[in-house]
């Protein structure tokens, strides 16, 4: 029985053992621990503070990402609008320069093609009106061998200009 049932000095220095040993602890032992866990506590309210912050900064960079990208996209398209629209600007502006050119190579080779008609017509006149003059004088040669034929064509001609007068 002396199992169960201890004895009152063994008790009394248990409970003296024990209160020194709970003093001491309650001293030093529990101040310490409990400020480690304080501080554990801090660190660990502080961490999740900041991860949520993090979290929310984030959230936020992921959204100014996306407007910035929505702002590129809006960008991107206004630019590759203007860059059609000075594109088919250029091109009509060289559409018309070319049609113009052609226009004026057009009446340029007009002009010349004229200027060597009447070059032409100029020419040939000149080259009848030679071979009128000797065939002319061919006939008037043949016709007018002798004085006789030669005294008969002018008196035609006197005819006809006192009559023409």
């Amino acid at each position: 029985m002396d199992l169960l049932i201890p004895s009152t000095g063994l008790l009394f220095w248990m409970t003296i053992t024990f209160l020194v040993v709970f003093f001491l602890l309650r001293k030093f032992g529990f101040p310490v621990i409990t400020s480690m866990v304080k501080e554990r506590q801090a660190f660990i309210d502080d961490s999740l503070r900041k991860a949520h912050e993090a979290n929310e900064r984030l959230a936020n960079i992921q959204k100014e990402g996306e407007s910035i990208l929505q702002e590129a996209r809006e960008k991107q398209a206004q630019i590759l609008k203007e860059a059609a629209d000075t594109r088919d600007a250029i091109v009509e502006k060289a559409q018309d320069k070319a049609r113009q050119e052609g226009a004026r190579l057009l009446e340029d080779a007009r002009m010349a093609i004229e200027q060597e008609k009447k070059a032409a017509i100029a020419d040939i006149r000149k080259q009848v009106a030679t071979l009128s003059v000797e065939i002319a004088e061919k006939v008037l040669r043949q016709n007018l061998k002798d004085d006789k034929a030669q005294m008969d064509l002018i008196d035609r001609m006197l005819d006809e200009v006192s009559n023409d007068k």
